[in-house]
């Protein structure tokens, strides 16, 4: 029996392979995750369609079910921050604050070696993607 609201097979499968340092990629739906995700890294199609199931549905339940020590966002090319950003403030509540990447940079790091996942969704907003960073346990 779970403690947490995260009840989706693959989901937690994958994310139990995960620890400290760890990166999990939440991916909107114009992610390119054939070529921008980390070979070999378990994806997760959670893209119903579009607009179901967003980013943040996902950002929610994964930072109650796991400790979260960074998150990156993508920045826009001309700049500037987007919308979602203050909803995904919202949800991380006090945890870590939200580092911008530019686009480029945000592709080269979701293709590094630490990239253990990566979730797919139907998100329609543009640059709704995340770079989530796994923290630790405090004994």
């Amino acid at each position: 029996m779970l403690r947490h609201r995260l009840t989706h097979p693959p989901l937690l499968a994958a994310l139990a392979g995960t620890g400290h340092g760890s990166r999990v990629l939440l991916a909107d739906g114009n992610y390119a995750c054939d070529v921008n995700v980390r070979p070999g890294a378990p994806v997760v199609h959670l893209n119903l369609r579009a607009g179901l199931v967003r980013v943040d549905d996902v950002l929610e339940l994964l930072a109650e079910a796991v400790p979260l020590e960074a998150v990156h966002s993508m920045r826009p090319d001309q700049g500037g921050e987007p919308e979602v950003l203050a909803r995904y403030r919202e949800l991380l509540g006090g945890g870590p604050p939200i580092q911008a990447l530019d686009r480029h940079e945000f592709y080269r790091q979701a293709r590094g070696a630490d990239v253990a996942l990566a979730v797919a969704t139907g998100d329609e907003r543009l640059y709704a993607n995340l770079l989530l960073t796994v923290g630790h346990i405090v004994p």
